[in-house]
């Protein structure tokens, strides 16, 4: 069984609800960790996540959450106490992975330690981009997300070749740029 998995779920067409995805890409572009963890993209899979929720002892799943509170406003909550927190607010991607719990219970299989890392929508539009709000905010959520990793004995070093949060978002927008083009 793997160690630690960093999981980004949501959907980059609904504006902030990408918010994860993006985090993901910018962990992997920007960072170096060792001992070395698997980030990993879950999109809007839900319940297709389950095979993943069998390999790794602790999940950590990044995601953008309703809760009664400021947009931008950052909780990390066990796994234990997701439904009282808003992540099943009716995404797909977020009863799926509600579901995998349900499923791994009822196949007497062993739940990893999983936890969520939220934060806050201020805008959940059709668009390939972030909120102001949550642009200003994004930094403070990788700096949560890399402070829990540290508290997990995870070195976490930065790139010297870094990505900008704009090019990420630019790339997924138009995912041929970044690529090398044979003429």
């Amino acid at each position: 069984m793997n160690s630690i998995a960093l999981l980004g779920i949501g959907n980059i067409l609904e504006k902030d609800d990408g918010v994860a995805i993006y985090a993901t890409q910018y962990l992997q572009k920007n960072y170096t960790f060792s001992p070395s963890i698997e980030i990993i993209n879950g999109g809007v899979e839900g319940i297709n996540l389950l095979n993943l929720f069998m390999e790794y002892e602790e999940i950590l799943i990044l995601d953008a959450i309703e809760i009664e509170d400021d947009p931008g406003s950052i909780y990390h909550i066990p796994s234990e106490k997701l439904t009282g927190y808003g992540l099943n607010s009716g995404g797909a991607h977020e009863i799926g992975v509600l579901q995998c719990f349900d499923i791994l219970e009822l196949m007497a299989k062993p739940l990893p330690k999983s936890s969520v890392i939220g934060i806050v929508p201020a805008e959940i539009d059709v668009s390939i981009a972030l909120s102001s709000v949550i642009e200003e905010k994004f930094l403070t959520y990788i700096k949560t997300i890399i402070n829990i990793l540290k508290t997990k004995n995870i070195q976490v070093e930065t790139r010297e070749d870094s990505e900008s949060l704009i090019t990420i978002i630019e790339n997924f927008r138009d995912p041929r740029r970044g690529t090398i083009q044979e003429e």
